[in-house]
């Protein structure tokens, strides 16, 4: 598959986005929201494995204000180098961020018709975010810690909508997930999925602490089938 690199404007400055595009050079478009470890290994399997697929994914350097580039190692040094950035990182500046790089994806000659949002973990939540402000046409949120404490958001979703969760999660209790479950019962267009095995980050195959294989292909199993009926390539 062919990649490269995309500069996106934003209001102050600009910032780079990695690009996978698929074997056919063209398809559906999916925004890739990083993890708190940056656009490293595992966001790059996944997009490979979404452009594989036959999908344009678009992955934002989102902590470009505070370090260009930003990638963590998977061990706990580089887990609490993560955190320390994502700490100091501009939520709203990120959903910013994030909405000029699906502009940007949207106007792209290789992607045709709809776009989707796709976000794991700091991601998870932006995607969440984004969805309630943005123009978006299906959003995979894997454990985003900010949304038991936006469930009001749902109202303003209209894209179908899967959330994942770990049931063992620490940064998210089960029980603040249950409250997500009963809020997005009333709405149909959000579904709720927790593997009661996994904790959080559990489908980061990079993370040994957090890594559940037999959650992960699972889950993964899961939203695929959710984006090949909200989000379908030709090959889907």
């Amino acid at each position: 598959m062919d990649t490269r690199i995309d500069r996106i404007p934003a209001h102050d400055g600009g910032f780079d986005a990695d690009i996978w595009l698929p074997e056919a050079g063209r398809g559906p478009g999916i925004l890739l929201i990083q993890e708190i470890w940056g656009v490293g290994p595992f966001i790059t399997k996944v997009a490979e494995d979404l452009a594989s697929l036959g999908y344009v994914v678009a992955a934002p350097d989102l902590f470009w204000r505070l370090q260009r580039h930003f990638q963590a190692a998977h061990d706990k040094d580089g887990l609490q180098e993560a955190m320390r950035m994502a700490q100091r990182f501009d939520f709203s500046q990120g959903v910013a961020d994030c909405a000029c790089t699906l502009s940007n994806l949207r106007a792209m000659p290789e992607v045709s018709g709809r776009v989707g949002v796709v976000g794991f973990c700091l991601g998870g939540s932006l995607a969440y975010k984004l969805a309630a402000s943005a123009s978006v046409d299906t959003v995979l949120s894997f454990y985003g810690s900010a949304v038991p404490d936006a469930k009001s958001l749902m109202s303003s979703i209209d894209a179908p909508t899967l959330l994942v969760f770990g049931g063992k999660d620490p940064h998210i209790p089960r029980e603040r997930i249950a409250a997500v479950e009963a809020a997005a019962q009333s709405y149909p267009n959000i579904e709720v999925y927790v593997d009661e095995r996994a904790g959080h980050a559990f489908l980061n195959h990079e993370a040994p602490d957090f890594y559940h294989p037999e959650a992960a292909a699972d889950a993964w199993r899961v939203s695929l089938d959710f984006l090949s009926t909200h989000l379908p390539t030709r090959r889907g």
